[in-house]
């Protein structure tokens, strides 16, 4: 029985042609990937956006006229499923903040690895959230660290911690650092719906609705 695998669809805009070019070539080099559509500008992108209803958007910040974050803003209020990635050279904590805050799912920087890069869009388009390693300890230095000494010292005998098994533990770390499904599965050496199933299983346990709530919660409370 041959199975069909199902193409992720990607809309890229970008006022960078050759970035376009190098990314449209890479990212169709993959054969559950396709580049259905790219553009250097947000309006050209959006409209692109609305005919052909991809599941992700490659974006870029720092686009003339219509910037990247009011662009995804944009996408998010006419159809939240589609996912947003910021790909970008942009790293300033408070456009960092910014972007999450407007809807994008993931962010990463322009020097990423385009293998990389394609297995974000495969997690991305899974639902996953994603941030570069670099970008993470931005993210959660804008909060405001509580002590957490006391809290790790007494963390086996503290009735409120967040009850993990070992294992989560063990990837809530791999998840704190920016890391991937297929990256955390790799680390453990366990299949990657094996890792899924440990961090949707960390999510419900810590409250939170995705991965970047879940690693700011446990920097701030001292789980890692």
């Amino acid at each position: 029985m041959t199975v069909v695998t199902k193409v992720i669809r990607v809309v890229i805009i970008e006022d960078f042609k050759l970035t376009r070019v190098g990314l449209r070539c890479a990212l169709n080099a993959n054969e559950d990937i396709e580049v259905v559509a790219e553009s250097d500008n947000a309006i050209d992108g959006l409209n692109f956006i609305k005919r052909l209803n991809p599941d992700v958007v490659l974006m870029d910040l720092g686009l003339a006229g219509m910037n990247g974050i009011e662009a995804t803003i944009q996408v998010k209020e006419y159809n939240p499923n589609i996912k947003v990635i910021a790909l970008t050279s942009h790293d300033r904590e408070e456009e960092v903040i910014a972007t999450l805050s407007s809807g994008a799912i993931a962010y990463c920087l322009k020097d990423i690895d385009p293998t990389k890069l394609a297995d974000v869009i495969r997690d991305v388009a899974q639902g996953v959230c994603w941030l570069d390693p670099e970008i993470a300890g931005k993210v959660l230095n804008a909060f405001p660290r509580q002590d957490t000494i006391g809290i790790l010292q007494d963390k086996a005998n503290d009735k409120n911690r967040v009850p993990l098994t070992e294992r989560e533990y063990e990837v809530l770390k791999h998840l704190v650092a920016g890391k991937s499904n297929t990256e955390i599965a790799k680390e453990l050496i366990v299949s990657v719906h094996t890792a899924k199933a440990h961090v949707c299983s960390i999510l419900q346990k810590m409250c939170v609705n995705d991965r970047v709530q879940a690693a700011v919660k446990a920097v701030k409370e001292g789980l890692v």
